[in-house]
């Protein structure tokens, strides 16, 4: 079943650089083969979701999974000559591969009385805890504190890594360059954040020069992120790059990995793509984001 885009939708389709059923497809020049590399990148007691999406897109491709390639096979000693008159020595040991990096998993708390405390808040007081947070060395170091944007009241939370510096300075969520593309990403959907969304961070305030967030700084933000959700109770997330996604699943799976398929956070359908900053840089992935975007306003659907 074919859906009718409005004037608008095709419009910002067209932004994104995607094509429309009907119409010939739109390619950057001297695009090929599409590849599948992970992003790397970001008042009341009880807030109730009220609105709803625009118009379904149209059914998506099959999301593409990346695949881990497998380590090469370590190479043994040479054995001893069989022709050599004197004993051999001992065979040495294979040599250790050296251990893979993983990012680590934020670890809870050690102040339960701080947790509790952010637990137990509403909006407002959760608002004046983000504000006077210092409990990581970026309390110190910004502009504002950025809290969030757009409704809160909205069925559609979307979260991402950290603000960056148009968002540092102003105190605002998605408000730069990323922010204008979130924007067109929301209206293709016929969503926007002043009626259907919520904007959320991981990370509160902004690492220096943009830098991936550090553990102790997750560790420090999370609590205040669960308890925005608690709160605003939405009925879909979608997790904005490899950190968010992976600091709501508790995981380290790639992010090319987690694409393509449903998630639940605390029985919330949960749906991973990349991040508006990264489609900046790589404006091919676009169509893939397009893809993920289809998939959570299927589930959304399925769930209403």
């Amino acid at each position: 079943m074919s859906t009718i885009f409005n004037a608008e939708q095709r419009r910002f389709l067209k932004l994104l650089g995607l094509s429309i059923p009907g119409e010939s497809p739109i390619l950057p020049q001297g695009s090929t083969k599409e590849t599948d590399s992970a992003a790397n990148a970001t008042s009341s007691a009880h807030i109730a979701p009220s609105m709803a999406p625009g118009p379904v897109a149209p059914a998506a491709f099959d999301a593409l999974r990346a695949a881990a390639s497998p380590l090469p096979d370590q190479e043994k000693p040479n054995a001893p000559s069989p022709a050599s008159l004197r004993a051999p020595n001992p065979p040495l040991p294979p040599a250790e591969a050296p251990p893979i990096p993983e990012p680590s998993l934020p670890a809870p708390s050690a102040d339960p009385q701080r947790l509790a405390q952010i637990a137990a808040s509403d909006w407002r007081d959760l608002q004046i805890m983000v504000h006077n947070c210092r409990a990581c060395e970026l309390g110190e170091i910004r502009q504002h504190a950025v809290f969030g944007a757009g409704n809160p009241r909205g069925s559609w939370l979307f979260v991402g890594e950290a603000p960056g510096a148009e968002e540092d300075r102003r105190g605002e969520a998605f408000v730069g360059r990323g922010g204008q593309l979130l924007d067109n990403m929301l209206k293709a959907m016929g969503l926007t954040r002043q009626q259907d969304v919520y904007i959320a961070n991981v990370l509160k305030c902004r690492p220096p020069n943009n830098r991936d967030p550090l553990g102790p700084e997750v560790q420090s933000c999370l609590p205040f992120l669960q308890r925005q959700i608690a709160l605003l109770q939405p009925r879909m997330i979608v997790a904005l790059g490899r950190f968010a996604a992976q600091s709501l699943l508790q995981v380290t799976t790639p992010i090319g990995q987690l694409r393509g398929q449903t998630h639940h956070y605390q029985q919330i359908p949960l749906i991973v793509t990349y991040h508006p900053a990264y489609l900046l840089r790589s404006p091919l992935e676009k169509r893939k984001v397009w893809k993920d975007l289809q998939l959570a306003l299927r589930v959304f659907a399925g769930a209403e």
